[in-house]
């Protein structure tokens, strides 16, 4: 990629192989990324330069996660006005922040001027207020005021992915006269998908998508043009609200309005894409009790940290479901196979309650389950832990009976089976509803409830019903 160019190097010129930055599994070369480190230990800013001209923000990005944590402050500083800032969105979060907080205010912001208003939000988004406020008194007062006012809307909100450069035309133009405005205006933004017609006080009056317009005649009114039934979005929506939004009705631009309904921004699908990205990689951590920002590049303590809360709750619950064979101590004493037996019913409920949990929280993240068909899908719930614990205990009950050699025994683990499967279903629906319902967030808490309703149940049926049928005390 980087061409037949000589490094300056000590013991003589180093020519950069002309390898592509990545091998056929996708992965970027080691050999490219020693290169690369190679020329800025060299401060070899003419070579540096040509490589980040080439490159897209995402590979620029991969580069900069590779990089040792130096040589990427130094990266940036070599570069200059050929860096595109919007790289350092493709990174993680504490990459980025140890790169800003490194770099001088005036470097940085510089390089957010070149960036779109969304992406520069979302640079500036993650640093503290006073960092924040030395950046923004670098800029010029229209881009700050405009950085500040995206920057006061809530987290995850509309109006924070939201970029403010629009297209606004008013409605009584022809045609003609928007398709020459789009044509002799210099600074629209650098890619956009409709424009909109406004009145005098910015109120948003519709959306006119390019195609139509192109295909119109010259003198075709705008206001012939205006699809007024257009989706739009207010700045307080949530983005998972809007990323919805987008999927149901196949958009790929979405106006964003004030409670006034003055048109302020424009979200487009690149946008909902990340946010996808985001809220899916968010569940999933939180399925598995993890915080949403830790990252790869974390230090060992903050990983450590991040999870011990969790895991102490785990522990609490095993505690709890521990004192369950606490209560059939004796009994666990006569008969040795019980103590081998009853962690294969826990287990086995605590999986299929799994697989119903998981099903329930997408369901309802992407609001397929509600109030109006809640009856209906616990049912179906049951039944599948019925059938299946049906089926499981007739195997484990075999099983049992094959190793032991007590007839009895298959029987007992059986009915046990079948109780947990079916509690276990219905502990994977419900649960995971009944927090969605105290607005709680399903993905992080079911799991640990989940498995404790399992542990005990399987427990407390297995032995008891061991304790009724053998006549243990």
């Amino acid at each position: 990629m980087a061409g037949d160019i000589d490094v300056a190097h000590p013991a003589g010129p180093r020519v950069i192989d002309p390898l592509p930055m990545r091998d056929e599994n996708g992965e970027i070369r080691h050999e490219f990324v020693a290169d690369i480190a190679h020329a800025i230990h060299a401060d070899n800013t003419p070579l540096l330069r040509a490589i980040v001209a080439e490159l897209h923000e995402a590979d620029l990005g991969d580069l900069i996660a590779a990089l040792d944590a130096d040589d990427r402050v130094r990266l940036v500083e070599l570069t200059g006005t050929d860096f595109d800032f919007s790289a350092l969105n493709e990174v993680d979060d504490t990459v980025r922040e140890e790169i800003l907080e490194e770099l001088e205010p005036e470097t940085v912001a510089e390089g957010v001027r070149e960036l779109e208003s969304d992406d520069a939000v979302e640079l500036l988004e993650g640093l503290d207020e006073k960092d924040q406020d030395e950046i923004l008194e670098k800029l010029p007062p229209s881009e700050r005021d405009a950085l500040e006012r995206s920057l006061e809307y809530p987290e995850n909100s509309a109006g924070r992915r939201m970029q403010t450069e629009f297209v606004a035309v008013p409605p009584d133009w022809s045609a003609g006269q928007a398709i020459d405005y789009l044509r002799d205006t210099p600074d629209l933004p650098n890619r956009f998908y409709e424009i909109y017609p406004v009145d005098g006080a910015q109120h948003w009056q519709g959306a006119v998508s390019l195609d139509a317009l192109l295909r119109a005649g010259r003198q075709v009114p705008l206001a012939d043009l205006i699809d007024e039934d257009r989706r739009r979005v207010s700045v307080m929506d949530d983005q998972e609200e809007v990323a919805r939004l987008f999927g149901k009705y196949n958009l790929v631009a979405a106006p964003v309005v004030d409670t006034a309904n003055r048109l302020v921004g424009v979200i487009t699908i690149d946008d909902v894409v990340d946010v996808i990205e985001e809220e899916a990689d968010e569940d999933l951590r939180a399925l598995g009790g993890v915080t949403s920002d830790e990252e790869l590049s974390d230090n060992v303590w903050t990983i450590a940290r991040g999870r011990f809360n969790w895991l102490l709750v785990n522990l609490a619950t095993a505690f709890l479901a521990s004192s369950v064979l606490g209560l059939f101590e004796g009994q666990l004493e006569q008969m040795v196979a019980l103590a081998v037996l009853a962690p294969i019913v826990a287990s086995q409920g605590g999986n299929a309650a799994t697989q119903t949990m998981t099903v329930a929280v997408r369901a309802l993240a992407t609001r397929e389950l509600g109030s109006n068909n809640a009856f209906r899908v616990v049912m179906r719930e049951g039944l599948v832990g019925l059938v299946n614990g049906i089926a499981f205990a007739v195997i484990t009950g075999i099983a049992a009976v094959a190793w032991f050699r007590i007839p009895a025994l298959g029987v007992v683990i059986g009915l046990a089976m079948l109780c947990n499967l079916i509690a276990g279903a219905l502990g994977g629906i419900l649960i995971p509803m009944v927090l969605e319902r105290a607005r709680a967030d399903p993905a992080v808490a079911s799991g640990t409830f989940v498995t404790t309703v399992t542990d005990v149940v399987g427990f407390f049926s297995f032995l008891g019903i061991a304790t009724l049928w053998f006549g243990l005390r």
